[in-house]
């Protein structure tokens, strides 16, 4: 198996794992904060001390687009990385939403709970509303990519605590961000929730409002590219 394809296959099941799980332990514990924000958190360690070695364990695009903009990776493998996150998340999403439809359906066969909705994480508009969420998920993103290039650049000798700390990073961000956007930071997982809640539920409220869950991402991670390279990168 070539490299390219090796780093693509780390990526779509490490975020197979990561909305598996995540999203998992959010229908299970009810959307509880805490118990999902530890779950995406220690997702994010499993994965990174896992296939980090193989692909660096970005599984998310605005990782990648962070990793782009600081010359990491060129533009070919950008898009396969994504391509991979898409097609990954999606797999997880699909997965875990159909297990517990079906536990659901199986045990509840002609109460309520037939018609629960299950949310699984998606994504969507609070009081803050749709300027609110920009600007939330372009903040926490940027925190989150910013992080993540730091403890990741070879100079700062942060590299065997790296996943550590982008786990504990992840955490904070969905305790800050749950109870305003949901929390998204990574478009794959936002699409993969929208498109099975439309599949599962027939709800197309979250897939109504993935656009925002995608831009304000990426602006996120552009915007922690940018502060990366103009506080940490000496002149030459």
């Amino acid at each position: 198996m070539n490299t390219m394809l090796k780093k693509a296959l780390a990526e779509c099941i490490g975020t197979f794992v990561l909305v598996f799980a995540a999203c998992g332990v959010a229908g299970a514990t009810g959307g509880s904060l805490v118990a999902t924000s530890l779950a995406f958190g220690l997702t994010i360690v499993a994965m990174a001390y896992s296939i980090g070695r193989v692909s660096g364990c970005h599984i998310n695009p605005a990782v990648s687009l962070g990793c782009l903009l600081t010359k990491r990776m060129n533009l070919k493998e950008f898009g396969i990385y994504v391509c991979s996150q898409i097609v990954g998340g999606f797999a997880g999403a699909a997965l875990v939403f159909g297990l517990f439809k079906a536990s659901f359906l199986t045990n509840f066969p002609k109460g309520d709970a037939c018609n629960y909705a299950l949310g699984f994480g998606e994504n969507g508009l609070t009081v803050w509303g749709i300027i609110g969420a920009l600007v939330t998920e372009i903040v926490l993103t940027c925190i989150f990519v910013y992080v993540i290039l730091n403890v990741t650049d070879e100079k700062a000798g942060t590299s065997k605590k790296a996943g550590i700390i982008i786990g504990l990073t992840l955490t904070l961000v969905h305790l800050i961000g749950i109870n305003l956007t949901g929390t998204s930071v990574n478009p794959a997982r936002s699409i993969a929730t929208a498109l099975s809640a439309l599949i599962y539920n027939g709800t197309t409220d979250a897939l109504a409002q993935v656009w925002m869950f995608i831009v304000a991402p990426l602006a996120g991670a552009a915007l922690a590219a940018v502060l990366y390279k103009t506080l940490n990168t000496e002149k030459e």
